[in-house]
């Protein structure tokens, strides 16, 4: 249940996580239960999600769908973290040679027209 609660990691503020898988548990009194209804009825997303986990027969089912949710999530994260600063530190370099490049052409022009004016 623990893992599960990562995926949902402040996932809303209005109501809270554990409510919620309480809720799917069917562990909650009916006054809490009334509470997450009439919360479920203002918010449709929500609503939609919780009927599709509600869908997993098997809780032992739905957490091995929660922790692989996860270690893809930290995968997907992980290999676009490593593009990104892969990207940038072959970037750079051209990046500083053709701004230094274009300096030294502007430099250049520069004097090679002070010259023509002498």
């Amino acid at each position: 249940m623990n893992n599960l609660l990562n995926i949902l990691t402040n996932s809303n503020k209005d109501i809270d996580n554990q409510l919620l898988m309480d809720y799917i548990s069917g562990k909650l009194s009916h006054s809490d239960r009334h509470l997450v209804e009439a919360w479920l009825q203002e918010n449709e997303f929500e609503s939609d999600a919780l009927e599709g986990l509600e869908a997993f027969g098997n809780k032992e089912e739905l957490q091995r769908y929660v922790n692989q949710l996860n270690k893809e999530l930290k995968l997907y994260l992980q290999s676009k973290k490593q593009r990104r600063e892969k990207k940038r530190i072959r970037e750079n370099p051209w990046t500083y040679l053709a701004i230094l490049l274009i300096l030294a052409f502007l430099i250049l022009a520069y004097v090679v027209l002070q010259l023509l004016n002498r």
